[in-house]
């Protein structure tokens, strides 16, 4: 079974057992609705946690969870990341794509030459950054409109015209 990531457990909020949750997701939204979330230091560890109460506030989720009912509790599980399986993500609007559906993508050239293969996105202040796998080294590629000309999820594959200018 693979999780994905969906958020990560901050620090206790009170004496009750609430724990503040960062949204590592497009949809906070979906905080609202969760009744379950597999939750531990890595996927490895991950055990299965019930929620009881959730809301959302200054771009947070506050979480209680069954059984964790004190501040002594909630402490324990900061830091824990929270997981859903592959079933449980929403769909993506058109324009967008979930991390795990880029990494591993092809990487075409102007004549439509495989060059590369996406290893990880980077999150940078300005825009995303593809890191992508050539040959024995890396390089760090602008996901954006001006270099990547064409973007297709369902064939696994972008199009950069100008990716000579990366090497």
């Amino acid at each position: 079974m693979e999780l994905y990531l969906t958020g990560i457990i901050l620090k206790p909020k009170g004496l009750k057992g609430e724990v503040k949750v960062e949204p590592i997701t497009d949809f906070p939204e979906s905080f609202l609705s969760r009744k379950e979330y597999y939750a531990g230091v890595s996927v490895d560890s991950a055990k299965r946690l019930t929620v009881q109460k959730a809301a959302l506030g200054g771009g947070f989720a506050w979480l209680f969870f069954e059984g964790v009912d004190s501040m002594e509790k909630a402490e324990g599980l900061t830091g824990w990341k929270l997981f859903v399986e592959e079933s449980q993500l929403l769909p993506q609007p058109p324009d967008r794509a979930y991390l795990h559906e880029i990494i591993g993508m092809k990487v075409l050239d102007r004549t439509r030459r495989e060059v590369g293969i996406i290893t990880n996105v980077l999150a940078m202040p300005a825009h995303d950054v593809y890191e992508v796998k050539v040959g024995e080294k890396k390089i760090l590629l602008p996901a954006i409109e001006q270099f990547v000309e064409e973007f297709n999820l369902r064939e696994q594959y972008i199009v950069v015209p100008r990716f000579d200018e990366f090497l």
